[in-house]
């Protein structure tokens, strides 16, 4: 794990010290490059091995027609192997390259993901402060909306006193002129009488 670690930095650091040379089209031309090298060494690494292949083929049919056959299918088979080896060679520094840039988009992502936590980090105090800020003013409003509902009760309390006030006095003086009215009607039957 340690071990991958530092080849992992190290990667890095070449990536980024490559990068820092280069401009992102140069870095991105010399990536693409770098695969297309890779993937031209793989492809004649596979056409090297077909050819190998069907040259063994034939071969070993015309070493059947030979005097020393087993000597001639030996030799054909150690040619047919060293062309093997070359292509496994030319395919193995083919997939070397491309684990190579792997590896270097590998640490560039790390770097910037780094980069993106250290910026993260660094605006945190702001963040919070714009948080606290947020909920400072709806905490205000919140208040503020509570005082103008005690304000908007209260003024609803006061209106009712007044409509009850209201509502007492004319029912006194409907009860008043009633018991005047009343006072007439018995007074003047006293009277009649």
């Amino acid at each position: 794990m340690a071990a991958r670690l530092i080849v992992l930095l190290l990667c890095a650091l070449q990536a980024l010290a490559a990068a820092a040379d280069a401009t992102p089209d140069e870095a991105a031309t010399d990536r693409q490059s770098r695969l297309a090298r890779a993937a031209a060494l793989k492809a004649d690494a596979a056409a090297r091995r077909t050819e190998a292949d069907a040259l063994l083929q034939r071969q070993q049919a015309e070493c059947s027609k030979r005097f020393f056959v087993n000597d001639c299918r030996e030799d054909a088979k150690e040619e047919h192997l060293r062309v093997v080896i070359e292509a496994r060679r030319l395919e193995n520094e083919g997939e070397a390259i491309e684990r190579e840039i792997k590896h270097e988009d590998a640490a560039v992502r790390e770097v910037k993901r780094i980069n993106e936590n250290e910026r993260r980090e660094g605006e945190r105090p702001e963040r919070k402060a714009r948080v606290a800020a947020k909920r400072q003013s709806a905490e205000e409003a919140a208040a503020e909306h509570q005082a103008e509902k005690e304000r908007q009760a209260a003024k609803g309390a006061q209106r009712k006193a007044a409509e009850a006030e209201e509502r007492r006095k004319k029912q006194a003086d409907h009860a008043a002129r009633v018991s005047e009215k009343k006072q007439k009607a018995e007074k003047k039957q006293a009277e009649q009488r």
